[in-house]
């Protein structure tokens, strides 16, 4: 990798020189991510994917976020960005990636949502993530790169964002982290850290509790506690409702990240399934007979 020998042209001055090889984490499908040990501390190297401002990741503001999570002892320290090379050096958090089913553990669940409070508590990002025009903007992308965008998904996903989004357009924007997938917490023996800031940027803090409910299995009985730990009391049937319909519009994105991917990214993965299966599992969410309910309790 060359652009790595120049990266760490870049950092060895500063840092220290490199011992041993670079390791890969696994788990990421936009960048390169590499444990490296440079000096005597150990560092994360992401080094950005092709394009990705397609996929509405502004890494200013993913730096920014970061340094402003880790301020509230949420993520990493930001040691180096290195914007002409398109590399973040972040400290490395000895411990364990988390598992689905010990996210809905209720302590876990009582951290993180303390963890996401801060967050959303925290100075305005520059950036605003677009929840509701999202679906468009990746049709759009996929077009000029010369592709179709699967034409009932797309369908679906833009009424679920034009209905959800007029439901929920009462709500304040807030800094958000805006992609709470298993694969981005670290529980580091005493407490859960969050990391990867890349889609960070303002949005309604229910798609935050949303996305972490719908890609870490939550069942209701988990939303409701989740809810009263984010927000220091018993939900009303208003919030209840705006996560359930946070839920959906978490796959609206998934799905058509997805269908954008498959057409940008130059990494081995599956887009195309990995699209198929969170619009599966939207046709099944938004097929569920309360969701009229739930856009009428959202609604001011």
């Amino acid at each position: 990798m060359d652009d790595l020998d120049v990266i760490l042209a870049r950092l060895e001055p500063d840092l220290g020189p490199l011992t041993g090889e670079p390791v890969v984490l696994s788990g990421g499908i936009t960048n390169r991510n590499l444990k490296t040990r440079l000096g005597d501390r150990d560092y994360v190297l992401r080094i950005c994917g092709r394009d990705t401002e397609v996929l509405s990741i502004d890494r200013e503001t993913e730096v920014a976020a970061t340094r402003a999570a880790h301020d509230t002892g949420v993520a990493p320290e930001v040691v180096r960005w290195l914007p002409d090379l398109g590399c973040l050096v972040t400290a490395f958090i000895p411990g364990r990636p988390m598992l689905a089913e010990e996210l809905r553990d209720p302590q876990a669940l009582a951290q993180v949502a303390q963890a996401l409070r801060a967050i959303h508590a925290g100075a305005p990002l520059e950036r605003r993530f677009p929840t509701f025009t999202l679906a468009d903007e990746y049709a759009a992308t996929v077009r000029e790169r010369g592709g179709e965008p699967p034409a009932d998904d797309l369908a679906l996903a833009r009424d679920l964002s034009a209905r959800i989004g007029a439901a929920l357009a009462h709500h304040p924007l807030v800094p958000c982290h805006n992609d709470l997938l298993t694969a981005n917490f670290i529980h580091d023996g005493e407490r859960v850290r969050i990391v990867d800031w890349e889609y960070a940027g303002m949005n309604d803090a229910y798609f935050d509790l949303g996305n972490l409910a719908v890609n870490n299995g939550l069942g209701e009985d988990d939303e409701l506690r989740l809810l009263e730990a984010y927000l220091e009391r018993p939900p009303s049937d208003a919030e209840i409702a705006s996560l359930r319909l946070m839920r959906l519009m978490s796959d609206v994105r998934e799905g058509m990240w997805g269908v954008v991917q498959d057409v940008v990214s130059e990494l081995d993965f599956d887009y195309r399934a990995y699209g198929d299966e969170h619009f599966a599992r939207l046709r099944k969410g938004a097929a569920d007979p309360r969701l009229e309910d739930w856009i009428r309790d959202a609604s001011p």
